[in-house]
């Protein structure tokens, strides 16, 4: 069966069609998905995101647009993931972005011994030294400062680089050490 006609069915009430449509094309919401970080985020998030997308799309899709189905969907895939990601940069939003959980929080005052805080800085180290390996020295440089909690725009600052520079640096580090762990895995 086409995209044309699944869409038709599916607007229609056919939650078959529906089901098929949004896994013919769950692939390219992955890879749409794949090319964004969302601070505070997870990938499954941001490819929540391009679903809802890709949903979207089978709503308001009109085949006599001039454009096929699969090229509609991925721009309203990508234009939902880009939202989310503007939405969570927002300034309005700084707050919650910066937050720590207070569970987090509570784990910081919980009485360690020296032993635990050395297993902490060997185990940093360790992380450290096997990424250092597989990044670059500015997305090295850049995920250094962000796992000590500093933001994007204050990593451009201290390093000179664009605050976009910095964000898809991190990406491109999240990526490569995703790639590898499951790798070595």
């Amino acid at each position: 069966m086409r995209d044309e006609e699944l869409i038709e069915l599916a607007r229609r009430g056919d939650k078959s069609a529906e089901s098929l449509i949004l896994n013919k094309y769950s692939p390219l919401a992955k890879s749409v998905s794949a090319g964004f970080f969302l601070i505070g985020g997870t990938d499954e998030d941001l490819f929540q995101e391009a679903m809802v997308g890709l949903y979207s799309a089978v709503n308001g899709y009109s085949p006599g647009n001039g454009a096929n189905f699969k090229t509609y969907a991925y721009r309203c895939m990508r234009n939902a993931v880009i939202d989310a990601v503007k939405k969570n940069t927002a300034a309005k939003n700084k707050a919650l972005n910066n937050s720590v959980p207070i569970l987090e929080i509570a784990g910081e005052f919980s009485p360690t011994g020296p032993e635990d805080e050395l297993i902490r800085c060997e185990q940093r180290r360790e992380f450290l030294q096997k990424i250092s390996k597989i990044l670059s020295s500015f997305e090295f440089k850049a995920t250094v400062m962000y796992l000590d909690g500093l933001s994007c725009g204050e990593i451009a600052a201290a390093t000179g680089k664009s605050p976009k520079s910095v964000d898809n640096a991190l990406n491109r580090a999240k990526n490569k050490i995703h790639k590898s762990y499951y790798t070595e895995q």
